[in-house]
């Protein structure tokens, strides 16, 4: 059964936008099912990191979202994990739209008072 994931990648911000993309193409090939669409994949660029990471500042960003078994992301991972160019990386269940948090203040019969 697939389910939707969604992983966010931290290069290394001495890459290459090329470089980058390769390294994108071999990890999702390893996901990729001949009648799934590709992973949707959005660059988000260079950000300043909150902390250092492996001695570097900055990082490349990168959000993509694909359809894959459960049973092919223990080699995505491994391989993600081998590559030097990754500082950091996540992997999550996409479950669609996250429920609206509560707020907290007044309710409605406070307000009346």
């Amino acid at each position: 059964m697939t389910r939707q994931y969604e992983v966010v990648y931290i290069f290394d911000s001495a890459l290459e936008e090329p470089a980058i993309n390769e390294r994108l193409e071999r990890f999702h090939s390893l996901i990729q099912q001949p009648d799934v669409e590709a992973p949707q994949v959005s660059h988000w660029g260079k950000r300043t990191l909150a902390y250092p990471i492996k001695k570097h500042e900055t990082g490349y960003y990168v959000v993509a979202k694909f359809d894959a078994e459960g049973t092919a992301l223990p080699e995505f991972e491994r391989a993600i994990k081998l590559d030097d160019g990754v500082l950091r990386f996540l992997v999550v269940v996409n479950e669609g739209a996250q429920p609206v948090p509560v707020t907290a203040g007044k309710s409605e019969e406070e307000d009346d008072e």
